[in-house]
């Protein structure tokens, strides 16, 4: 069997949520055996990243055995005498990659984790980011900053079934890398930690996100601030180029620390853990695919790291990083999403019950796409990139929102 032609799509989700479009691929072999995949975060408009996606199927994939994931990998690593950790090529790759696992699984007439080792949990615990309940309403209640809102909707998620939420009240993300958060950003933040942790008790785990805008300092005067209501994590405190300072965050606060979104393959992950992140968070459509995740979920064993898969995408790097989890003895949580539009463009997708994630037993990724869902919210040509930061240089006594600047 070769792997013979590839489609792709750029979908953007009509509620924003997911980021601005989703890279969709679909690759068909010669026996007419289909995968799909999903490319995570290449920082190109939409039509660009589809390019990108084709041009090196074409180049190294295109004719090849599917089974052949580890030449395959190195092949694209060293695309163009780079052989170094690229986050747009490995992103590029991801998404292929997931796609041939599909095939792989459909071919085995087997779920993609069995091929991976077989099934370490029966189901795996998931978490959710705390969302308005009317995404896309620029009127709609400050989720994000307001601390009594952000309480109220921790019990509808609770009610859900969740036992653990997210929230990340401490923005602006500028991209001047770190900066001094303003006290007011310092009282805010530690105001919606408060908040939360009265409404939902010791019913639930709080994930704190930050998304590497602090630097050191503020970083870990925050960690002190918000270190009483006992979150599960503090999220990339300083920018993700700064691992050294992420692991002087760690070592001063009892809070573990997690990062990971935007990093890539086995020596960045390394890196983290060499820093002393305690928490990795792959996403599985930017950090090489299933097999280099898998290999970065062994080695995070070997530091008694866990792992908790990120997944702010579409739903099928969100299956993908399901089959992974649901093989590592190192798992911790996984990130979801449940969004209408998840839903309404796949045909079949994974079973979510109560806060868990359910095994799926279908052949591949178990997951169908529903293709004329895809074309009919396809992304246009030069669309904005999947997530922006701000592009304002912030003081250290800013006390805007993201929405008021």
């Amino acid at each position: 069997m070769k792997l013979q032609a590839i489609r792709t799509w750029a979908v953007a989700p009509p509620d924003g949520i997911g980021g601005r479009f989703w890279l969709i691929v679909k690759i068909t072999t010669d026996s007419k055996i289909e995968g799909i995949g999903e490319c995570y975060g290449i920082p190109f408009s939409s039509d660009i990243a589809c390019k990108m996606v084709e041009d090196t199927f074409a180049r190294f994939v295109a004719g090849e055995d599917p089974h052949h994931i580890e030449t395959l990998f190195r092949r694209v690593y060293s695309a163009g005498f780079t052989q170094r950790p690229d986050l747009t090529l490995m992103g590029v790759f991801s998404g292929i990659e997931i796609a041939i696992w599909d095939i792989l699984g459909k071919m085995a007439d087997a779920p993609v984790h069995r091929l991976l080792g077989g099934k370490f949990h029966e189901r795996l615990r998931t978490y959710t980011y705390l969302y308005p309940e009317n995404p896309g309403d620029l009127k709609a209640p400050d989720v994000y900053h307001d601390g009594d809102i952000a309480a109220e909707r921790a019990l509808h998620y609770l009610d859900l079934g969740f036992s653990a939420i997210k929230q990340d009240p401490a923005g602006p993300y500028g991209f001047q890398g770190g900066r001094e958060l303003s006290r007011k950003e310092l009282a805010r933040s530690e105001y919606c930690m408060r908040r939360i942790r009265e409404a939902v008790g010791d019913r639930a785990d709080i994930l704190f996100g930050t998304h590497g805008q602090m630097t050191t300092s503020s970083a870990i005067r925050l960690a002190r601030r918000i270190e009483p209501y006992d979150p599960l994590w503090f999220e990339e405190p300083c920018p993700p180029d700064q691992m050294e300072a992420i692991g002087k965050v760690a070592r001063s606060t009892s809070i573990p620390v997690a990062t990971g979104e935007r990093l890539t393959t086995r020596v960045e992950f390394h890196q983290a853990l060499k820093a002393g992140v305690s928490i990795l968070q792959p996403n599985v459509g930017r950090s090489g695919g299933i097999w280099e995740t898998k290999k970065i979920a062994q080695m995070a064993e070997l530091f008694n790291a866990q792992i908790a898969p990120h997944i702010y995408c579409g739903p099928i790097a969100h299956a993908a990083a399901a089959h992974l989890s649901f093989g590592c003895p190192n798992f911790l949580i996984l990130e979801t999403i449940q969004s209408p539009f998840h839903d309404a463009i796949l045909k079949k997708r994974l079973r979510w019950e109560d806060g868990y994630m359910l095994a799926p037993e279908e052949p591949g990724l178990g997951i169908e796409l529903d293709e004329e869902v895809a074309l009919a919210h396809s992304a246009p040509a030069g669309s904005g990139l999947h997530l922006e930061m701000c592009q304002v240089p912030l003081p250290s006594d800013n006390e805007k929102t993201i929405t008021e600047l």
